[in-house]
């Protein structure tokens, strides 16, 4: 078939969450169907990785596009104004719609794959072709979790409040409108049916490669924990804080020569500030390869209290072979079972506990170790875990 695949970001290299959910959706798909790629490109994109891209694509086509702090101030007065939801508003580009034209007016789709919620608004113009909606999250619920732990004097907090119930219409509004919507959880599924959804929407969790993934064999020189994650995702940040000021005083009490690593791109200052006042502590940033400090690790964590979908560190660490702590946010929509393949706490002295365990208990750290290989083997290998696409697209 040929298959149109709209992305709002560009889905290589697999180096955040939502690009390792596409990249392996297009993966699967490119195996069978003629792909079309048409996706939002910002400036840290590399002609390098749209080269790649080629390799699996019949044509890549990109549209730039720029996010300023007036541009979006313009866009929350016309949400305002209008009713939409602000989230959505933000991505709406002409120059997008320019090159879909442009290209309608040329090639007749089978499918047009919209991949996550931002850019359901561009494929309904294809009138004459089976429409799909992959969703990543119910940002509805998303949001919600987010602005129910922002601080009082966070201006972000209120707007929040107000886009999440716009959100939960629209996006229940879409899931009508599509000819097929698929889910990366239950938990997400029914979110949507809340809103409104269609109630036969496929899930399909989001999928790793376990031959990329690779098993790493670890040799920590002390007990060291490592959190990897965007450190510019609001969620992400509420969870570090959390950690380190009601969880870490804890373990460094009782494991005196803990360390611990926070690896992600563009760490909030007062994040980077803590890392001088605690040398147990180090901030990285962005790395390129964090495979050395994987190896020097004993563990890592997921001290999540806000989110939605699914984490797709989760996925990365069990094939990596990395056991971990992870709240029950954390790991929600991911098949997993409390002391089998993961550890699951979600108050502070319950989470420092857990972490301790694994920390100084090393045949539990080795069960989690392979149990949580085994799971991301046998449920979330983009092989398997893709393949009610098929159904979908016949």
């Amino acid at each position: 078939m040929r298959v149109l695949l709209l992305t709002q970001v560009l889905p290589y290299p697999p180096d955040s969450g939502p690009k390792v959910k596409t990249y392996h959706v297009l993966k699967y798909l490119a195996q069978n169907h003629q792909v079309t790629l048409v996706s939002f490109v910002r400036d840290t994109d590399k002609p390098e990785y749209i080269q790649h891209l080629k390799t699996l694509c019949e044509r890549v086509i990109t549209v730039p596009i720029k996010r300023a702090p007036l541009r979006d101030l313009v866009f929350l007065g016309k949400s305002l104004l209008t009713g939409q939801p602000w989230m959505m508003l933000r991505d709406e580009r002409p120059e997008m719609r320019a090159a879909l034209q442009a290209l309608a007016a040329t090639t007749q789709f089978d499918v047009v794959h919209a991949d996550q919620l931002n850019m359901a608004q561009y494929a309904l113009p294809f009138t004459k072709s089976r429409k799909v909606l992959d969703l990543h999250n119910a940002l509805w619920v998303l949001y919600q979790r987010m602005a129910s732990t922002l601080p009082l004097h966070n201006p972000m907090k209120y707007l929040l409040l107000r886009d999440w119930r716009l959100l939960k219409n629209y996006e229940g509004e879409m899931c009508r409108v599509f000819d097929a919507v698929t889910a990366v959880s239950e938990e997400d599924k029914q979110s949507l049916i809340e809103a409104g959804a269609r109630s036969d929407i496929q899930v399909i969790p989001i999928a790793i490669d376990t031959d990329k993934q690779a098993f790493i064999h670890r040799a920590p020189s002390s007990p060291h924990i490592v959190h990897v994650g965007t450190m510019y995702w609001p969620a992400n940040i509420d969870g570090i804080r959390w950690f380190l000021d009601q969880i870490y005083p804890i373990i460094k009490q009782q494991v005196p020569n803990v360390r611990c690593t926070l690896i992600g791109a563009r760490p909030p200052e007062d994040i980077k500030e803590r890392e001088k006042s605690d040398s147990s502590l180090k901030v990285t940033g962005y790395v390129d390869d964090p495979l050395p400090y994987l190896q020097d690790s004993s563990m890592m964590i997921v001290p999540l209290r806000a989110g939605g979908g699914m984490r797709v560190k989760i996925l990365n660490a069990f094939a990596q072979g990395l056991p971990m702590v992870s709240t029950t946010v954390g790991c929600e929509g991911i098949h997993v079972t409390n002391n089998f393949d993961i550890l699951v706490a979600d108050s502070p002295q319950d989470f420092a506990q857990q972490t301790i365990r694994l920390l100084t208990d090393a045949a539990l750290n080795e069960q989690l170790t392979l149990h949580g290989r085994q799971t991301a083997e046998e449920q979330y290998d983009y092989r398997r875990a893709c393949a009610p696409l098929d159904q979908i697209y016949q």
